[in-house]
């Protein structure tokens, strides 16, 4: 084949690929999908011993894909850090770090690396026709379990605020199925997930694509079950240990919620009022 030119001509066709690779090609799929990084600068020896196959199968690999070899693949990759890399530098010359860096500073900036490379990475046109169907959509369903649970209940809650019609999808054991009755075509399926990423929470949205729902996933990176979504966003979720993070996204969907917001205009303060007729109400606040 043909007509790959850039690093995200070349996730589109793997992830086109996947579901028909043998074994041994998935894995060198997954790494050019999961690690473009560490792929820029892998020996062709490298890629094959991590992918547990021959050299010469990750060769033809590279061609099967319309390239002249691996030095091709690897260029591809290098090319997709450019951007990133910098912003980045920009980043850091404007936050000059103290010789003695502790957890807080280097959370800090290890954070704000997180959030630019996620913001930066999303296509405009993408993000408005996203707003557009979170804000216009009969009805909005949320799913995100373990880690992502907090992000889900977030999201849901922020929406709940500006438009009808959002339903938090957090089921009790063998409640899955009950929620999924309440789909329904042309609402929003949110699947937010990251690895490993949880069975429940792709079941129901492999189930919402097939009902006809628009689809939108917050996810980890390009290999994950949740990149076939309508659209699909990327978030940078490592932690300066081994905890992971989820700073990008409580502000990915902050952002989203404020644009919604936006979009609605009128119906929005609508909300919002009748809300805060009921916290008066029922005395929610204390003060």
């Amino acid at each position: 084949m043909d007509g790959i030119t850039t690093y995200n001509d070349l996730v589109e066709t793997l992830q086109d690929w996947l579901p028909e690779l043998s074994p041994g090609k998935r894995r060198i799929a997954e790494l050019l999908l999961t690690e473009p990084s560490d792929s820029a600068f892998r020996s062709v020896n490298r890629t094959a011993e991590l992918a547990d196959v021959h050299p010469s199968t990750v060769v033809r690999f590279a061609r099967s894909l319309g390239l002249d070899g691996y030095p091709s693949l690897v260029r591809l990759c290098r090319e997709s850090l450019v951007g990133e890399a910098q912003l980045l530098h920009r980043l850091h010359d404007a936050q000059r770090q103290t010789s003695e860096e502790d957890l807080l500073t280097a959370s800090v900036t290890h954070e704000q690396d997180n959030l630019a490379r996620t913001l930066n990475r999303i296509d405009r046109k993408q993000w408005d026709a996203t707003v557009n169907l979170l804000a216009s959509a009969p009805s909005v369903h949320i799913m995100g379990l373990r880690k992502c649970l907090p992000v889900a209940q977030l999201m849901a809650y922020l929406l709940r605020l500006v438009r009808p019609n959002v339903h938090h999808i957090a089921p009790i054991s063998g409640g899955l199925v009950d929620d999924l009755n309440t789909l329904a075509p042309e609402d929003v399926f949110v699947a937010i997930s990251i690895h490993r990423y949880t069975a429940d929470t792709i079941t129901a949205f492999k189930h919402a694509a097939e009902q006809g729902l628009h689809t939108v996933a917050l996810t980890d990176n390009a290999a994950s079950p949740l990149a076939a979504a309508d659209h699909t966003y990327y978030v940078d979720c490592e932690g300066t240990t081994i905890l992971r993070s989820v700073t990008s996204f409580v502000s990915l969907v902050q952002t989203l919620a404020t644009a919604v917001t936006l979009a609605n205009d009128t119906r929005s303060r609508d909300e919002l009022l009748g809300d805060e007729q009921l916290f008066s109400k029922f005395d929610l606040y204390s003060r």
